[in-house]
């Protein structure tokens, strides 16, 4: 006699391992294609940025190193090296916080500032360029498979 085993929830599992694991994919190539074309273009990286514009945004133009970090996707050492990349390169500086004087912050500069108000529509146009025609830019990634991918994700998110 055989016992029929319901593996209907380690499938779905799997189904879902997969869906999000095309979506990372394309995430990882969008991102080294960006990161590719500011270095070419404007001579910074991607995340360096990321993290200006988070730090523009702000009202006071500064930002705890540890809440960047959070933003960007690093850890606190991986942070300070990037405030430092950024520093060297003239787009931030540091700062330390006046409550505690443990607290570091990342202070946007001019130089900075300049940078992002250059890029920004550039940068955005490359966004939507690379978006629109994914199946030139990423022919081993099946746009069709990655917007059914991207519906899945969608899906699991609004339930």
């Amino acid at each position: 006699m055989h016992m029929q085993v319901d593996t209907s929830g380690a499938s779905h599992a799997s189904d879902i391992s997969i869906t999000w694991a095309k979506v990372a994919a394309f995430a990882s190539a969008m991102d080294a294609s960006l990161d590719k074309w500011l270095g070419n273009t404007y001579r910074v990286g991607l995340t360096e940025f990321r993290a200006l514009s988070f730090v523009s945004q702000t009202s006071e133009k500064e930002l705890r190193v540890n809440h960047l970090a959070q933003k960007v996707g690093l850890n606190q050492t991986s942070a300070t090296r990037l405030v430092t990349r950024l520093e060297t390169k003239g787009y931030a500086q540091r700062d330390v916080c006046e409550d505690d004087g443990r607290g570091v912050y990342a202070v946007i500069t001019e130089a900075g500032e300049d940078l992002l108000r250059e890029a920004k529509g550039p940068y955005a146009a490359r966004v939507r360029e690379l978006l629109e025609n994914s199946s030139t830019h990423f022919p081993h990634l099946d746009a069709g498979h990655l917007s059914y991918a991207l519906h899945e994700i969608e899906s699991l998110l609004t339930t």
